[in-house]
């Protein structure tokens, strides 16, 4: 009986906990696809890389990535492996869009519009500074431009093609990239 009822208090939070990291990822998301609402350059590469980044970054800052997402290696750079699910979640609460617009002749982007003010309950203002940082210094890129970008940083170049990217790596990362002073 007591056995059961421990099951059941940690089934439920973590149940409660799983939805949190959820809804977090979303909030990320949309702040992003929010601030990024004016660049032209801004579509779906550029959104990956600025969640990299903004997990990535905030790690090595401080041993905690904002979210609990896993960051997969694919040929144009890190991919958020849960992206398409929350972007569909945000596109039927309303918060966003969906705009595909003619881009380089042949090609299309893939632009998320924001449709609404963020939700940023459960983002700290630490992470907020550091999301703010990684848009101002990569938000402009053309999304050739940060993919190059992404794959010399160390968490990218050390996984393998399709498998996750070890946060563990910003440790290591060159001086281009590291944002936490080390002490020598």
């Amino acid at each position: 009986m007591i056995k059961n009822k421990i099951l059941l208090l940690f089934f439920s939070w973590n149940g409660d906990y799983m939805n949190e990291c959820n809804e977090k990822i979303k909030q990320l998301m949309h702040y992003i696809i929010d601030k990024c609402n004016n660049k032209k350059t801004f579509g779906t590469t550029v959104l990956y890389k600025l969640m990299y980044f903004s997990d990535f970054n905030h790690y090595e800052k401080y041993e905690t990535q904002i979210t609990e997402e896993t960051y997969l290696k694919y040929p144009h750079g890190p991919v958020p492996s849960n992206l398409d699910h929350f972007c569909n979640e945000l596109e039927k609460e309303g918060k966003i869009e969906l705009h595909k617009i003619p881009h380089n002749g042949n090609m299309t982007q893939h632009r998320r519009i924001s449709l609404s003010n963020p939700d940023t309950s459960l983002l700290s203002t630490k992470e907020i500074e550091t999301i703010d940082t990684v848009i101002e210094e990569l938000g402009d890129m053309t999304s050739t431009k940060i993919e190059e970008y992404s794959h010399k940083d160390k968490p990218w170049r050390v996984a393998q093609f399709r498998e996750p990217l070890d946060p563990e790596f910003v440790f290591y990362r060159d001086d281009e990239y590291s944002v936490r002073e080390y002490d020598d």
